[in-house]
């Protein structure tokens, strides 16, 4: 990313500024976007730290909202495009947790629709949020979808970082990352972007 400046800070300290950005802000849809899990650590840290300002926060992986085993691999099990194209449920997302948690919305939110391991509806319950709740939604290639997100967190990695970061069986996904960078560039327009070639080490990335 040229024409970046980088602010070192510690994990801990991340979360903490993340926290101070939502706790007394009108936010309650939250992004974490990232490769890996990292985005997982650092919303259930976020979600605690929310939690012990008095802000009641829902926990919500788009792990558990993927589609069908039938549609997610109708162009194979390993086709980066299906990746980035098809994967994410991204209807069902806005519908049951996004929605719900806007402007007008009913409150009830379900925190997870499909058992991708066991291909099946995972039956969870719609739990009811109060006014000004929160819920951190945290997955990959999860920006440039027009999900109505209040606050978006971008993950940055560089491609030598992502390629190491990445488990081998998973390296035929690395072309929906690149196209992901390429199209969306969510490093341009997430509320924060954070280089984490090394999350014991992270640094803020700082916009002109």
């Amino acid at each position: 990313m040229p024409d970046r400046r980088y602010r070192p800070i510690s994990p801990d300290l991340l979360a903490r500024e993340l926290t101070e950005r939502i706790v007394d802000a009108p936010i309650t849809r939250v992004a974490i976007d990232g490769a890996g899990d990292a985005p997982g650590e650092l919303a259930d840290t976020v979600a605690e730290s929310l939690r012990l300002h008095g802000r009641e926060t829902l926990r919500v992986s788009t792990k558990d909202f993927l589609r069908a085993a039938s549609l997610r691999f109708e162009r194979g099990k390993r086709d980066p495009d299906a990746r980035y194209d098809d994967w994410l449920d991204v209807g069902g997302l806005r519908r049951e947790v996004l929605d719900p948690l806007g402007p007008g919305g009913s409150g009830l939110a379900l925190p997870a629709l499909w058992d991708a391991e066991r291909d099946r509806a995972t039956r969870r319950d719609r739990v009811r949020l109060p006014p000004g709740a929160v819920v951190l939604v945290d997955g990959e290639l999860l920006l440039g979808h027009g999900l109505p997100f209040d606050f978006t967190v971008h993950l940055w990695l560089s491609p030598g970082a992502l390629t190491r970061r990445l488990p081998e069986d998973e390296h035929w996904a690395l072309p929906a990352y690149k196209r992901y960078d390429s199209e969306v560039a969510p490093g341009e327009f997430a509320d924060v972007v954070v280089r984490m070639d090394d999350p014991r080490h992270p640094a803020l990335i700082e916009r002109p």
